[in-house]
């Protein structure tokens, strides 16, 4: 009985090993930057600062910050009381004491009239090393939407790895009925058709996991 309980035991930890393992191949490990001050210096940005991260790929000192600039009037005086929304990423890459933008994401709503949302979903963003090349594949999503009634927002999963970016596009999914749904259809841009199946399947599991529009 006490062997059997020590080879139960040490299946256990070889598999938490495993787990671990195959963790490390597929997930970058991030920090979270809860403090705007400890990003390096200079950093040229727009908006609020909402996320920030830090990790050590390839390329070296990575930093991401996702920043929303919240409602604001928009300044079309042909629009009044119509309010506008933006929000943008930025990929920083630090070297030899010297900041460098690898990559920018501007996106937003315009002279909206009703409801308006321009806003990262929270808990999406993570750095994958899915083909296992050592440079991280960075995913972000986030929704734009002016509307004044129940109904799909405007969703995104932005990929980029180093230079090359990744869309899926499509919207959010809303429950209007018992039974009855509107929305959840995407479409992959030619890079993730033409990319790793890898890639594809992730960003669809990022998606579903995202999909049912909530109301707060």
């Amino acid at each position: 009985m006490k062997n059997r309980n020590c080879k139960q035991i040490l299946f256990v930890f070889i598999f938490s090993l495993s787990g671990l393992f195959t963790f490390g191949q597929n997930q970058i490990k991030v920090t979270f930057i809860n403090d705007i001050k400890e990003l390096p210096k200079n950093l040229m940005y727009k908006g609020k600062v909402k996320q920030a991260f830090h990790w050590v790929d390839k390329m070296g000192d990575n930093f991401v910050l996702m920043t929303e600039t919240g409602e604001y009037p928009s300044k079309n005086e042909s629009y009044d009381n119509y309010r506008d929304a933006e929000l943008y990423a930025y990929h920083f890459l630090l070297k030899s004491d010297s900041i460098k933008q690898i990559w920018k994401i501007y996106d937003f709503i315009k002279n909206c009239p009703v409801e308006i949302k321009a806003n990262f979903i929270k808990n999406t963003f993570q750095v994958t090393d899915l083909n296992r090349d050592g440079i991280g594949e960075i995913w972000l999503m986030y929704k734009v939407a002016c509307y004044g009634d129940v109904s799909p927002s405007e969703m995104k999963i932005i990929m980029f790895q180093g230079h090359r970016k990744f869309a899926m596009r499509g919207r959010s999914k809303v429950k209007l009925s018992e039974n009855e749904y509107e929305g959840g259809e995407y479409k992959f841009d030619n890079a993730f058709l033409n990319g790793p199946s890898k890639f594809r399947a992730f960003a669809k599991q990022l998606w579903n996991n995202n999909l049912l529009e909530t109301w707060e």
